[in-house]
């Protein structure tokens, strides 16, 4: 997303603008304020900090153990790092399936306690009540629907979502949240041709996890696409880096430095 100031922050006004001149937003998660400060100087336009804090920086198998109380902190250092990106705060399991009212109360916290800019919430034709609420209070709503991993036991597991008879659900789902009044759209884990048809009768911009090319935008959970995650790579993913790799080396450099007595040296001494 290229129209605006590099330093000028970004807003879902920008989002817009994107999908009507063709011009590709790009996201990540970041849980932190180093990645934030990174990524936000990289001129990533939006930073989603993710339930998946759950399972990167938790260690939970889920995400559904994730809190308001938990993610908010992250919340909060990654607005703070961030000059530019849009950041979006992620409404964890439990905190807006009691109704309208309740999922208000969470996206105000969002906003009071950690700064964000808007916050993102799970399911279609499910959350339109509870994303109508949102909005109608003056916050922006980024939705998410196809696979949703907080609905992963109802799902059956990593499943691709809008396959056969499905898709109609789906294109559905879409039209619902954007009805609502959601600024834009995760489609998750969604066949290529399916995220196409959507985009093309959404006004709003679609952001693609793992829904192809013929998307506005597209998003990656960053320990993902760094290789710092453990365990298997979703197929989506293209990793950029191979960060374990790296840290295990200068895991394995200091420890020996440490052990020969080469670290530290005479230049990391202070005189009396």
């Amino acid at each position: 997303m290229t129209e605006q100031s590099p330093r000028k922050r970004v807003r879902t006004r920008h989002f817009q603008n994107a999908k009507e001149n063709g011009i590709p937003i790009v996201g990540l998660t970041s849980y932190d304020q180093l990645s934030a400060a990174i990524f936000d100087a990289a001129d990533i336009d939006f930073l989603l900090v993710g339930d998946s804090a759950g399972n990167n920086v938790f260690g939970n198998e889920t995400t559904l153990a994730v809190t308001v109380d938990q993610l908010i902190p992250l919340a909060r250092a990654v607005a703070g790092a961030a000059s530019r990106a849009l950041v979006v705060g992620d409404m964890p399991f439990g905190s807006y399936e009691g109704g309208p009212d309740d999922a208000l109360h969470t996206a105000v916290r969002f906003m009071k306690e950690a700064n964000v800019h808007a916050v993102k919430l799970e399911g279609g034709v499910r959350s339109a009540a509870q994303i109508r609420r949102i909005v109608d209070a003056g916050i922006p709503v980024m939705a998410h629907i196809g696979f949703t991993p907080q609905s992963e036991h109802g799902l059956g597991g990593h499943i691709i979502q809008g396959r056969g008879e499905g898709a109609e659900a789906l294109v559905a789902d879409a039209h619902a949240v954007e009805d609502a009044g959601a600024f834009a759209v995760v489609l998750e884990m969604v066949p290529s041709s399916v995220a196409k048809r959507i985009t093309s009768e959404l006004r709003i911009p679609t952001i693609s996890v793992g829904a192809g090319p013929h998307v506005d935008g597209q998003l990656l959970v960053w320990t993902d696409f760094a290789g710092f995650s453990q365990g298997r790579v979703p197929r989506f993913v293209k990793q950029y880096a191979n960060l374990t790799q790296v840290l295990t080396e200068a895991v394995n450099e200091f420890r020996a430095d440490v052990a020969s007595g080469a670290y530290p040296a005479p230049e990391h001494e202070f005189e009396g």
